[in-house]
């Protein structure tokens, strides 16, 4: 049994307009590169956006101090692994949307956006109990007293405040879905601008410090949900979708979604958990070269947060593909969006290694006595990190399309296995000497931070290469997003 609502006569007239597709005078069909452009151009700003949003945080973090850097970074990917695991139903509303969009169900597009919003109000309780967690995860690590109390200072607020990411997620989802990309960026752009003034006043004028740091973000997202209700309540999209009229939560919608989504936030959630645990393991050898991973690590999100945006068009333009019926068009797009992926990265790759020196001393404005010693292991950060950008790009146009199909536990389990199993030991391998290292009785190389990256690099390279043989292996075709 299937889910359709309307004229079938809908979805066959949807099938006949594929996403970005172009008809040449001999009847064949081709990628309009050009619409495929206008799609992805304003999601490629908006998440150029989020790593200035990024950036802008870590940027009024490091003028409290170094150590202060040092504690946001070791908490970072910690934390965000939290909020992905939490949040992967906000991210799963692209997929139903852009399927059911590509069908001619607009109606069911709504739902799904709905679907998302009520899932994460229902995951509220998990994020305040997830914001007392921090001072026990932080004990587990033998980090420096200064460095884990200024995490501490900065996680409980802002993981109370996390919910709103996902139900940022989850409007962002439907926009992105139905090709809306312009309403994303307005409110990617809404949350920078506000963030700014909200981190100084938070942070300096209220005197809060690391804790201001987590409000002013809070206070920011909270005007990107605004920006964003209204658009998706009021106005064209709202009469096309009939958003307002299908606003009753929908229990059996919430579970698929929940169902699909959950593999998705683990999936991330591995991912950066296992990057997380490098930084813990990297911030416990040295506050230089955890401060110097964590701004090489903000400078690489300029790399790929616009490849993200192309990503995620081709979540859309696949996902609308296989919504209108045409699975092979899915599959020459999704091919198409890998290439450009993989190609976006290796270029910014070269960027790095050529504008990196320029902007790395622009993070470190403390002046203590550890920030020379950070700035020379930056530099030194840059060749692994330029090293992996083409495997990074396979992962992410490889995932998203994957994504699109609704193929989400097999990639979750490759990540979760690849992060626990090869890069967590290879980094603890690599980092520690035998006197600090957390397991005993293991070869230790003693690298510290540089090992770190070194396993980061290796990491990266093979989940790249597996994500990208999962897409080529075509069983994603398989899948019926919408049979019960």
């Amino acid at each position: 049994m299937t889910w359709s609502d309307g004229d079938p006569g809908v979805a066959r007239a949807a099938r006949s307009a594929l996403p970005v597709a172009r008809v040449d005078a001999q009847g064949q069909r081709h990628i309009d590169v050009r619409a495929l452009l206008r799609l992805a151009a304003p999601l490629m700003v908006t998440n150029s956006i989020q790593a200035a949003l990024n950036l802008t945080d870590t940027w009024f973090i490091g003028r409290l101090s170094t150590e202060a850097v040092a504690a946001i970074g070791a908490i970072y990917w910690l934390m965000s692994a939290v909020i992905f695991a939490l949040g992967g139903v906000g991210l799963i509303v692209q997929t139903f949307v852009s399927q059911a969009d590509g069908g001619g169900r607009r109606v069911r597009a709504a739902q799904s956006a709905w679907g998302g919003v009520w899932a994460a109000l229902v995951s509220l309780p998990l994020y305040v109990a997830a914001s007392f967690l921090g001072a026990p995860l932080l004990g587990l690590f033998d980090l420096p007293a200064g460095v884990e109390a200024l995490a501490i200072e900065y996680w409980e607020p802002r993981m109370q405040g996390a919910v709103l990411g996902t139900i940022t997620w989850a409007f962002l989802s439907f926009f992105n879905g139905i090709g809306a990309t312009r309403l994303t960026l307005l409110v990617a752009s809404v949350t920078l601008i506000a963030n700014v003034p909200a981190n100084h006043y938070f942070m300096f004028e209220a005197g809060l410090g690391m804790a201001g740091a987590a409000w002013g973000t809070n206070l920011a997202q909270a005007c990107g949900v605004l920006v964003a209700m209204v658009a998706f309540l009021v106005g064209p999209v709202a009469r096309r979708y009939r958003t307002r009229a299908v606003w009753r939560p929908r229990p059996r919608l919430m579970a698929r979604q929940l169902r699909m989504g959950f593999p998705i936030g683990v999936m991330y959630s591995a991912d950066v958990l296992g990057v997380s645990l490098m930084q813990l393991m990297v911030t416990q050898v040295g506050n230089a070269g955890a401060a110097a991973t964590q701004i090489v690590m903000m400078l690489t999100s300029l790399a790929y947060m616009p490849t993200l945006g192309l990503a995620s068009a081709g979540t859309t333009v696949v996902g609308q593909a296989i919504g209108a019926g045409d699975r092979e068009w899915a599959g020459r797009l999704g091919d198409f969006i890998i290439r450009c992926c993989a190609g976006l990265m290796l270029g910014v790759a070269l960027l790095l290694l050529l504008f990196g020196p320029w902007l790395l001393p622009v993070f470190f404005g403390s002046g203590d006595a550890e920030t020379a010693e950070a700035i020379r292991l930056a530099l030194l950060f840059l060749w692994p990190a330029a090293a992996y950008q083409f495997f990074d790009g396979l992962y992410f146009g490889s995932g998203f399309s994957l994504r699109a199909a609704g193929d989400t536990s097999v990639p979750a389990s490759v990540a979760l296995g690849l992060s626990w199993l090869v890069f967590v030991p290879l980094a603890h391998t690599l980092v520690f000497d035998a006197d600090s290292a957390w397991v005993s009785g293991l070869p230790q190389a003693g690298l510290g931070a540089l090992g770190g990256w070194l396993a980061l690099m290796s990491y990266a390279m093979v989940l790249g290469g597996v994500m990208y043989w999962r897409w080529r292996s075509g069983h994603w075709r398989k899948i019926d997003l919408w049979r019960r």
